[in-house]
């Protein structure tokens, strides 16, 4: 029955949607130019580097968890590569990228119809004005797949915060449910031509990879979910460690080296604007991680592994919105500041009783809004003529156009999460229960284990 009702609905509001957008392909196409190799090339490298981001975040979150609920883990990010993998050919793209209202995208292209290898122009007049256009010099079908890309990993962010203690097929459920009803409205109201928040028909707002589509949409919806499913049967009493900090540093690194692709590739070609939102990369990312060691060694002693893997994390987090927007010497600033915030973001969250198990809010929620503030302090066209100034350039009222996009991805993330997670928690409920939490759910939700028991943790239940 849930299921019937669940197919119903969509395809009923695909049909609405079809009705409002179903002319705005009635004019024809010029013909584009020829895809660049060279650009080309670039952009399918930067989509494999961002889905390389997803494996990375499931060993960066396995390594904290107890060793009896690694694979779960795990298996929480490696997931959403093929659930979104499917969707977004299927829905997904359309809804974000297709011609549409400026809230959501139209029809036209399910199934990926009529999206092709031809180049779309960027607003140069190469393809029909109704026609999304985004870099002249790409096949469509290549921004298509890099996009995914973002996709995919978006949902896997929440799963920090809900680790050890959701249903598996509760998750897949919830995330199928997100990513359509709550990633491809700010994929699209952000980044797609009028879209009603972005700087191609929309209010102007600066977000060149996704601090506000992917961060702060991600962290504010795991922010509900750990208040709504409730904290682990052992939070805060009795914690456990992280079970294995190298697939922590490895999945940081693996974070920091598929960023590159997250953030330069969104440049949409192989040129300035990518090199300097490369340099921006990992200027911060280093910074950050400076600032989280500095802090730990200051206040607590000891400067931790853990702590510099986060603080790179946190530098990444908050440069993202602004990376092709802001100088090198900007990208220092912004990754300390990011780094400082979210240290005592995290110390906050220790005094609060909410399970937010692996602190994705305090690192990409409050990162991601500390960033796109700070892409409007630092913001220059000195380094991106596309872009826009910001408050150290004269321009204040920028900071304003961030305040109230942020304001608007905060409420849609919160309510729409807060929604899906109510509908599936009154159908097929949201968590295991507590002998199967205590036994651990790699054996329970998956029936085989990470490690063998002599090694993990498995038999020690208590």
């Amino acid at each position: 029955m849930l299921k019937k009702f669940f197919i119903v609905g969509v395809f009923t509001l695909f049909l609405m949607f079809g009705v409002l957008t179903g002319n705005a392909f009635a004019q024809e196409s010029a013909t584009p130019p020829a895809p660049d190799s060279g650009d080309t090339a670039f952009m399918l490298i930067s989509s494999a580097l961002v889905l390389l981001m997803t494996p990375g975040l499931a060993f960066f979150y396995g390594g904290f968890v107890r060793s009896r609920n690694i694979l779960n883990t795990l298996m929480m990010s490696f997931v959403l590569m093929a659930i979104v993998g499917v969707t977004w050919i299927l829905w997904g793209y359309s809804l974000s990228f297709a011609p549409g209202l400026p809230f959501i995208g139209g029809l036209q292209w399910l199934g990926l119809n009529g999206v092709g290898l031809e180049t779309t122009g960027y607003l140069e007049g190469s393809v029909p004005e109704e026609v999304v256009s985004y870099a002249g010099t790409i096949p469509h079908q290549a921004f298509m797949i890099y996009q995914a890309m973002f996709a995919i990993i978006t949902p896997a962010l929440i799963s920090g915060a809900i680790a050890e203690r959701m249903s598996f097929r509760a998750y897949c459920l919830f995330v199928l449910l997100w990513s359509t009803f709550i990633y491809t409205p700010l994929a699209h109201m952000v980044w797609a031509k009028g879209g009603f928040l972005g700087l191609y028909g929309g209010l102007g707002a600066l977000d060149f990879a996704g601090g506000t589509v992917v961060h702060i949409s991600s962290g504010v919806s795991a922010l509900v979910a750990a208040i709504v499913l409730g904290p682990r049967k052992n939070h805060p009493d009795r914690l456990s460690p992280p079970h294995n900090v190298p697939f922590i540093l490895l999945g940081a690194g693996l974070l920091w080296f598929g960023w590159f692709g997250f953030n330069a590739g969104s440049a949409l070609s192989a040129g300035e604007v990518a090199t300097v939102a490369f340099v921006a990369t990992n200027t911060s990312a280093a910074a950050g991680a400076l600032m989280w060691l500095i802090l730990e060694a200051s206040l607590r002693g000891k400067p931790t592994a853990v702590g510099a893997a986060t603080g790179a994390v946190a530098g990444l987090v908050g440069i993202t919105p602004g990376a092709g927007f802001v100088t090198p010497l900007s990208a220092i600033f912004i990754g300390f500041i990011t780094a400082f915030v979210c240290f005592y973001a995290v110390s906050f969250k220790h005094k609060l009783n909410v399970d937010d198990a692996l602190d994705t809010f305090p690192v990409h929620g409050v990162g991601g809004t500390l960033g796109a503030i700070l892409t409007a302090i630092f913001a220059t066209t000195e380094v991106n003529s596309g872009g826009k100034n910001g408050v150290l350039r004269g321009d204040f009222g920028e900071l304003f156009v961030e305040l109230g996009a942020i304001a608007i991805a905060y409420i849609i993330a919160a309510v729409g999460t807060w929604v899906i997670l109510k509908i599936i928690a009154a159908t097929i409920g949201l968590r295991v229960n507590e002998e199967m939490e205590n036994q651990g759910l790699d054996i329970n939700e998956h029936g085989e284990e990470g490690y063998n028991s002599e090694f993990g943790d498995r038999i020690n239940v208590s």
